[in-house]
């Protein structure tokens, strides 16, 4: 997950690398070059891990207990994992399939579940929902104003909205038979550009705000863009 300046991520080293599986948080200043540790190594892998563009929080979903949180749910950091807090997550319904962070503003945070979309500007102590059916991808605009996320309701969906409590406008995805968005993100040097990935590991970008969209892989392999 990406910051202003930074990565952000979790996860498991490769098979034979000899580092310590799982990675707990971990870090990165160089663009991914290299790693610092912040805790947690060995111990908690953070299936569904976001960060604030501009403030650096870091949200996550813990599966387990470890040893700086004391059971399982959603918790967050503010000093890059010195001290993590768990939040209540009042109204909050679902099991959890994507997360978001504000760019700005630490304390809002958008979770997507099976049962819908749900907000939070407490830092996710009290949850409401902003809208109903599977959600299976969040994220916000860099703009601060603006929420994207994906679902499926017998086709894949895509929608914007402005998540303090505006309609949600359709986008219209590209053609995905039996896939849906699993993945959205914005370039923060061209705001109005966007990718989304799908499930079946294919990948599109936008260059109009999502009106349309150039597909740049399908199913995982690679297409040359600089054919006409």
């Amino acid at each position: 997950s990406a910051t202003r300046e930074r990565f952000y991520s979790s996860g498991h080293p490769a098979a034979g690398s000899g580092l310590v599986n799982p990675f707990g948080l971990i870090r990165s200043d160089d663009g991914g070059k290299t790693w610092k540790k912040l805790g947690l190594e060995g111990e908690s892998d953070f299936h569904l891990l976001a960060t604030g563009f501009a403030s650096n929080a870091v949200y996550v979903f813990n599966h387990g207990a470890n040893s700086r949180m004391k059971s399982p749910g959603l918790h967050y950091t503010l000093n890059d994992g010195l001290v993590w807090k768990q939040a209540a997550a009042r109204g909050l319904a679902g099991e959890p399939t994507s997360l978001a962070v504000h760019p700005e503003d630490a304390n809002v945070v958008a979770v997507g579940t099976r049962d819908g979309l749900f907000l939070s500007v407490d830092s996710g102590e009290n949850f409401r929902r902003a809208a109903a059916g599977q959600t299976l991808a969040v994220s916000f605009d860099l703009d601060g104003t603006h929420l994207w996320y994906a679902g499926h309701d017998g086709a894949p969906t895509l929608r914007r909205t402005v998540w303090s409590g505006a309609q949600a406008s359709s986008v219209t995805p590209p053609l995905l038979a039996d896939d849906a968005v699993a993945y959205i993100a914005q370039n923060p040097a061209r705001r109005n550009e966007y990718a989304i990935a799908t499930f079946k590991r294919s990948a599109f970008v936008s260059r109009d705000g999502g009106k349309n969209w150039e597909p740049i892989a399908r199913q995982g392999l690679g297409m040359d863009t600089s054919k006409p």
